[in-house]
C-alpha cells in the first residue's frame, strides 16, 4: 500500500518538526507538507492533497476549528485529526461539529500517534481518553433532552448491523468489532457504511449517540 500522506500544521515550528521526525520513522507514513496557521493548512491542503491532516487549535489568521470547517468543504474526503494540548469541551465539540474525525492531546506517546493515524484510515475515530469520557456526557445530556421521535427507523438495520452499531457505541475499533464478530474489517466497514446510510448519519460518533438514545447498547 501507499504510504499515508499527511500535513502538518502548527504554529510551533519546533512541535512540527519534532512530530516530523516521529512519522519519518514509520515507512506507512510520509510528511508531505507542514503549516504554521489556518490559512495555510487551506493553501497546502490544496496543494499537496493529504490522506490526514494533523491540526492544531490556537494559530494566527485562522484557527484549527476553522480551518478544518472550510477544508472539510472543498476536501471532504481528507481525514482531520485535531493534535492540541486544549482539553476544552467548546473545542472539542465545535471541531466534532466542523468535521474533525478525531480529537488526540499533545501529550499521547509518539507510537500511539502512528497508530492513530493508521486508524482514522480505516474509519475509526481517534480521541483521547479524557475527551472521549466528556463525549460519553455529552451523548448522556443529547439523550435525556431528546423529545422528538427516533433519528431513524432502527427496523431497518440487521440484526447483524445492530451488532456492529452496538460495539461502535461501546468504542471498539474496526479490528476489534472484526475479531469479535468473527468477520473482515471491510466486512465491518460496508455495515458501518450501510447504518449511517439507513440512519441518515454522517459518522461514528452520530451513530454512538444514536445508539445510546434508542437503547441499543
Amino acid at each position: 500500500m501507499d504510504p499515508i500522506k499527511v500535513l502538518l500544521v502548527d504554529d510551533h515550528v519546533l512541535f512540527r518538526k519534532g512530530i516530523h521526525g516521529i512519522l519519518a520513522e514509520d515507512v506507512s507514513v510520509v510528511v508531505v507538507g507542514e503549516a504554521g496557521n489556518g490559512v495555510e493548512a487551506c493553501q497546502k491542503a490544496l496543494e499537496c492533497k493529504p490522506d490526514v491532516i494533523l491540526m492544531d487549535i490556537n494559530m494566527p489568521e485562522l484557527d484549527g476549528v476553522a480551518a478544518t470547517k472550510k477544508i472539510r468543504t472543498l476536501q471532504p474526503d481528507i481525514k482531520i485529526i485535531m493534535l492540541t494540548v486544549q482539553e476544552d469541551d467548546e473545542y472539542l465539540f465545535e471541531a466534532i461539529k466542523g468535521g474533525a474525525q478525531g480529537y488526540l492531546l499533545k501529550n499521547l506517546e509518539p507510537e500511539e500517534l502512528v497508530g492513530y493515524i493508521k486508524g482514522v484510515m480505516r474509519g475509526e475515530a481517534p480521541i483521547s481518553k479524557a475527551m472521549a469520557s466528556k463525549i460519553l456526557v455529552e451523548f448522556a445530556n443529547m439523550a435525556q433532552m431528546a423529545t422528538s421521535g427516533p433519528v431513524g427507523d432502527k427496523k431497518e438495520l440487521s440484526f447483524r448491523e445492530r451488532e456492529v452499531l452496538r460495539m461502535v457505541a461501546q468504542g471498539a475499533t474496526n479490528k476489534e468489532i472484526a475479531s469479535e464478530l468473527c468477520i473482515s474489517e471491510n466486512t465491518v466497514k460496508n455495515h458501518l457504511r450501510n447504518i449511517l446510510d439507513k440512519l441518515q448519519l454522517e459518522n461514528r460518533v452520530q451513530a454512538a449517540a444514536y445508539a445510546m438514545r434508542e437503547g441499543i447498547i
